[in-house]
């Protein structure tokens, strides 16, 4: 199952994410928690432990080991990598969670952007095409970093919605771009829902049939959110209805 979630900042990617993470790994199922998202959130939703995620690097910024994998030297940019050890080295582990940093992508007038993005796009390749374990990608608004390539690899993008008018101006934005890379399957999840209101507003604003949720405003998460450390992600942790959402989207309940 591998998964790339996206939608507005502040929607709560990261959250519905860690829901995803938690859901496969509560079946004992390894899963690649990939934070693709430059805020880098991920990671202190799920609870891991705060100084060993201080210490991991997120993989743009290692620029030894991008130019050892630079395997032409200078100008050249190796587009294929072996960045099997990268992994192996750059993943924080924590039972069925295996944790990767991503950092930003780089934009033109950076005398090195090639080699990083190609070094990062080696990686997702790796994950999502190459590897068994099931991944959850906590992606930016704008999905930079999947190309044509990786993208064959994600069987659902997963749109998380606020009911605002941003909100939904953003979700039919990262439809339209998951649809230019021809991710097959691309579905959308109502975010902070207080009121029917809200719920009608996404139920006119988006294809109905491809919403598979609406998850309420939760005062918990909130709370959760203000804590200074966490220690892990548990049970009562999870959102009303994911475990509902996750199980139509693995095909465990009314498959989509």
């Amino acid at each position: 199952m591998k998964i790339a979630v996206s939608g507005k900042g502040g929607a709560g990617k990261s959250t519905i994410s860690a829901n995803l993470v938690y859901c496969l790994a509560a079946r004992n199922k390894p899963v690649f928690a990939v934070d693709a998202d430059p805020d880098a959130n991920l990671g202190l939703v799920l609870g891991l432990d705060p100084e060993r995620l201080a210490q991991l690097q997120p993989l743009s910024e290692l620029q030894e080991v991008i130019a050892a994998k630079n395997a032409g030297g200078g100008t050249m940019v190796d587009l294929n990598p072996d960045v099997s050890d990268v992994l192996e080295e750059y993943t924080l582990r924590e039972g069925p969670i295996h944790f990767l940093k991503m950092g930003a992508i780089k934009q033109g007038g950076s005398s090195c952007y090639c080699k990083e993005n190609a070094f990062l796009n080696a990686v997702l390749t790796n994950i999502l095409l190459e590897r068994p374990e099931a991944v959850v990608l906590d992606m930016s608004a704008g999905i930079e970093h999947l190309t044509r390539g990786t993208a064959r690899g994600v069987e659902i993008m997963l749109v998380v919605v606020e009911p605002t008018r941003a909100g939904v101006s953003t979700a039919l934005a990262v439809d339209r771009l998951a649809g230019d890379l021809q991710v097959p399957r691309v579905f959308f999840i109502g975010n902070k829902i207080r009121t029917a209101a809200d719920r009608d507003y996404l139920v006119s604003s988006l294809p109905e049939e491809r919403i598979v949720g609406m998850v309420p405003f939760s005062e918990a998460v909130l709370e959760r959110a203000r804590k200074i450390e966490l220690q892990g992600f548990k049970k009562e942790d999870q959102l009303p209805g994911m475990k509902e959402i996750f199980d139509k989207l693995s095909g465990g309940g009314n498959s989509l």
